[in-house]
This record gives C-alpha cells, sequence and structure tokens, in this order.
C-alpha cells in the first residue's frame, strides 16, 4: 500500500453568554536534559514509574494564525513547561481569587486534581519550594462537593475527594462550576511526584474515561460558549519554549499540511496505526493513543525488545536501554502509518543523551485489553504539531517548526 509520507529533521439559562477571550501567549521555561537522565540513573527507577500519566493509565479507575479567518484572535493558549526534556507543564488557576497550580496538561486522563493544604506524599519543601495546595477556604467560589476520588496507580493510591470551583485556563478562559479533586494522599504517584516540577494533573481526554463519570473542563469550556472551535493544540518545544492553545490552532507552529487521523474510540485520543518500521523491524495493523503526558514511546514488550536489538541498544539492570553516544548517526529513523500516511522521527531523537550516557526513549510494557498496544507520547509530538479536535473525533497532524 502506498503512503504519504512526513519526515521530521454546558451552558445553563441562567448563565450569561461568554465570548470566547483572546489569543493569550506566555512565555515558557526549560530545563536541560541532564536532569531528568541523571536524575534516572541515580534513582534506578523506569520511566514508566517516574512519569504519572503513565501510571495512569494502569489505574484501575480509567485517568499553539488560525486557518480559519473567523477564528483570529479567538484562542486561548497556556505555556507548556518542558521538564527535562521530558515532562511538560503549564499554569492553571482555581478558585476566586485564582489559586496558581502547575499541572500536565494530559491528553492520556480525563479528570483534573491537584493537593490540597495538609495533603500527605506531597513533595519536600527543600526542592522547587515544595508543592502549591489548594485551599477551599480562600475561595469565594467553592463549592462543597465531597464525593471520593480515588485512582489506583500500580505504585499504590492517590486518593481525595471531589469539589467545585472555577477553573482558568490561560487568561481570561475562565470555566465556572468545574468538578476537580482535592487530594489528600499523593503516595500512590512515587519519587517522580515528590520531586517533581508540578502539582498536580488536567486530563484532556474525554467524559467517557473521567474518574466519578464528571465532565472534562474542555467539554465544560465548549458547553460554556468559552472556545471558538472545539480544538487545541500541542507545540511542545524541542529543547525550546512551548505552546498550547484552546479554540484552534496556529498556523505559524508547523509546515505544509494538516494529516487529518480519525478517532477509533473517543475515550482517550486512539487511533489505528497501519504500521510501524525501524530498519529491519516492522509490525502489522496496530493502535496508539496521542499522549501528551507520557514522555516517551511505549510499545507491547516484545516489539520494544526487537527494535532495541535491531538498533544494538542494551538493557540496563534499571530497565531502560542505552545506546552507544558515538553511534546515534547510526540509528534508523522510526516511522509511523497513520491513515496512511507515515510520520517519521529521526533515530537521534529517540534518545536522551547527557554526560556521555544515551538513553533510548522507548519503553516496552504490556497493557490488559482493552488498553492500547502503542503510545505516542512526548518523542512524536516534539516532532509534529499535533490538534485535538473533539467535535470532530479526529487527531490532526502536521510537520512542527
Amino acid at each position: 500500500m502506498g503512503t504519504n509520507a512526513i519526515t521530521a529533521s454546558d451552558t445553563s439559562p441562567e448563565r450569561e453568554t461568554k465570548q470566547p477571550a483572546p489569543l493569550v501567549r506566555i512565555p515558557m521555561h526549560k530545563i536541560p536534559d541532564e536532569e531528568f537522565v541523571t536524575y534516572l540513573v541515580s534513582r534506578g527507577e523506569s520511566l514508566l514509574e517516574q512519569q504519572p500519566p503513565q501510571s495512569a493509565l494502569l489505574a484501575t479507575a480509567t485517568q499553539r494564525h488560525l486557518r480559519s479567518s473567523s477564528l483570529t484572535s479567538k484562542k486561548e493558549s497556556e505555556i507548556i513547561k518542558d521538564y527535562a526534556n521530558a515532562q511538560y507543564y503549564a499554569e492553571v488557576e482555581i478558585g476566586t481569587p485564582p489559586q496558581t497550580f502547575q499541572v500536565i496538561y494530559d491528553t492520556g486522563s480525563s479528570n483534573l486534581w491537584v493537593p490540597e493544604v495538609g495533603c500527605v506524599h506531597c513533595g519536600y519543601k527543600i526542592l522547587h519550594g515544595g508543592k502549591n495546595k489548594y485551599d477551599s477556604k480562600k475561595s469565594n467560589s467553592f463549592v462543597e462537593d465531597g464525593t471520593d476520588f480515588a485512582i489506583q496507580y500500580g505504585s499504590g493510591a492517590v486518593s481525595g475527594k471531589f469539589q467545585q470551583d472555577t477553573v482558568t485556563l490561560a487568561q481570561d478562559l475562565a470555566v465556572e462550576e468545574v468538578k476537580f479533586a482535592s487530594i489528600h494522599d499523593a503516595k500512590g504517584m512515587g519519587i517522580g511526584y515528590a520531586f517533581g516540577m508540578f502539582d498536580g494533573i488536567l486530563g484532556l481526554g474525554f467524559d467517557s474515561i473521567s474518574v466519578g463519570g464528571v465532565e472534562t473542563i474542555f467539554h465544560k469550556a465548549m458547553d460554556q460558549g468559552l472556545v471558538e472551535k472545539p480544538m487545541f493544540a500541542f507545540y511542545l518545544g524541542d529543547n525550546s519554549d512551548g505552546e498550547l492553545t484552546f479554540g484552534g490552532y496556529d498556523e505559524d507552529k508547523f509546515a505544509g499540511e494538516i494529516n487529518w487521523v480519525p478517532l477509533s474510540e473517543q475515550s482517550y485520543w486512539r487511533v489505528d496505526v497501519d504500521g510501524i518500521r525501524m530498519g529491519s523491524y516492522s509490525s502489522g495493523p496496530t493502535d496508539a493513543i496521542v499522549d501528551s503526558g507520557t514522555s516517551l514511546i511505549v510499545g507491547p514488550s516484545k516489539d520494544v525488545k526487537a527494535i532495541a536489538q535491531h538498533i544494538g541498544a542494551k538493557k540496563t539492570i534499571t530497565g531502560q536501554y542505552t545506546v552507544d553516544c558515538d553511534k546515534l548517526d547510526d540509528i534508523p529513523e522510526i516511522g509511523w502509518t497513520l491513515n496512511g500516511t507515515e510520520y517519521t522521527v529521526p533515530g537521534s531523537k529517540v534518545v536522551l543523551q547527557s554526560a556521555g550516557m544515551c538513553i533510548f526513549a522507548m519503553m516496552g510494557i504490556d497493557f490488559p485489553s482493552p488498553g492500547p498496544k502503542w503510545i505516542l507520547g512526548d518523542v512524536f509530538m516534539r516532532q509534529y504539531y499535533t490538534i485535538f479536535d473533539y467535535e470532530e473525533a479526529r487527531v490532526g497532524i502536521a510537520l512542527s517548526v
């Protein structure tokens, strides 16, 4: 089969009708790769144990000029900060007056949660000043809910209570009556959360996988008429700034045409994959989710092992694969064919490099059915501008610039 190829080198009757707010852009910050690589090696833990959204997929309770002229100045942008080129996070405000939190905007889950005052296992003050914690007593728009919230991770549970308050995404995009979770125990996030530079997670998946069946924040923003178009787009900077845009997409962030890939289901942003290739390795038809909350490329253990062997990567006692830093140019590109178009990432971009060590940014894990086979995480999204179209149930992909 021939393919195209892209290569990388609620509104209620009583509520006043609101107009979509103008475009907002905020500068981003990034921490060098070496902090992430050094942390992994020194801790001897797998990346899946480090990154919460990846663990969320294992939860038993399921967890950036616009093309249309009518959208000009009709979108909102959030700053996406890149932690060690492996973890992206941005601000969100909760309450009135607003309390600010750093959260991972995660297309692989559907709930917002942040720690509350008195939360245990919620970080250490000596590191990055500790976590920001929600204080309901300081918010004039707080409405008590009190329903239990919990997600069971492989390493433990994250638990708290659902509450209701106003949540602001970027400037002026204030979503009212949002149900979110205030966490009183974050032990299940593990040491990756305790030491991480984020306070919580804001899910951008669909209502169908939302814990408690609560409506997602973006769905509420649509219902309240806060966004011009029912879409958002990620531009993840590759060792540079990044941006998340609500209500449309930014033509200055990509080159060429947008290729639209229909979703196979509306839960995660899940798509069918015609095939995957890397050197002599190739797969048959499979599926994947496009997940901003996962740092790496994740696939079935046997497939990742086969790919690692093909490129000469060696598995360490801590579970990562490493490659010879002198042979990065010899690593073949990896390609995913989606809806007839192949999207490739250079082999050198599937490596995290620091202080003479090169870690292969691909992890093997086997999700139980009906979970996805592959996860196209930030390694993929750094190369491709990615648009998430909620109404049309599709993902748009174009080469980032």
